[in-house]
């Protein structure tokens, strides 16, 4: 009996293109294997020959692997996860790549919640501006 060839199970044994992009910064990482992330239903794996996905992922730790090489810890405030054609792509507005869990651990407690602690604050700020403005206008308006 003949069996059609599958390119899937090709391109599980050679891995995925993972790219990463922030507004500073982006990588190319060729030949990964596995990518282990979590949205707001849970976590959830990619391997190689994946169908097409688009997911936002929350504020956190995702890993990803290289062959047979240790685990890669990616920290995140978010992100928009997208792959198709055996290419991961995740853009964010910053990210952390580390392979000591509790390095990146650390760095994304400090770093990244920081930023987000700015983040909140200038929202808040704009918020209010905005609501000044508006009854500022209101006030004009009604001489």
């Amino acid at each position: 009996m003949l069996y059609a060839r599958h390119p899937q199970k090709r391109n599980i044994m050679t891995g995925f293109t993972l790219l990463l992009f922030d507004p500073n910064q982006s990588d190319r990482i060729e030949s990964v294997t596995s990518f282990v992330g979590e949205d707001a239903s849970g976590s959830f794996g990619i391997l190689a020959g994946h169908g097409r996905f688009m997911t936002p992922l929350i504020f956190g730790l995702a890993r990803y692997r290289v062959g047979d090489r240790p685990w890669q810890y990616l920290a995140v405030p978010g992100a928009l996860l997208y792959f198709a054609d055996n290419v991961l792509s995740i853009s964010t507005r910053h990210y952390l790549i580390d392979d000591d869990y509790e390095k990146v651990s650390v760095m994304l407690t400090e770093q990244l919640l920081a930023e987000e602690q700015d983040l909140h604050a200038m929202k808040e700020s704009l918020h209010r501006m905005e609501d000044a403005m508006l009854k500022r206008l209101y006030e004009v308006r009604k001489v």
